[in-house]
């Protein structure tokens, strides 16, 4: 996944944007780490800004909720 690519998130909405921005953040889920955050313990992964067409506006998503349909 890359700046530029047209992409769908995965899931419920299936919305689909462009990425704008990649950078790495930290994320905790608690169905998987638990409801007791510990920062320490989360590791950053790779996130996308995707700009979405609608009222949205842009997001910064975990890429591992996202699908590319069309790289640039």
């Amino acid at each position: 996944m890359k700046v530029g690519d047209l992409i769908r998130v995965l899931g419920g909405s299936g919305k689909i944007g462009v990425v704008v921005e990649m950078n790495q953040k930290k994320c905790w889920r608690t169905h998987t780490q638990g409801k007791k955050i510990n920062w320490d313990k989360a590791d950053p992964e790779p996130h996308a800004v995707v700009l979405f067409s609608d009222d949205s506006g842009m997001l910064n998503i975990p890429t591992v909720e996202l699908e590319v349909i069309h790289e640039k």
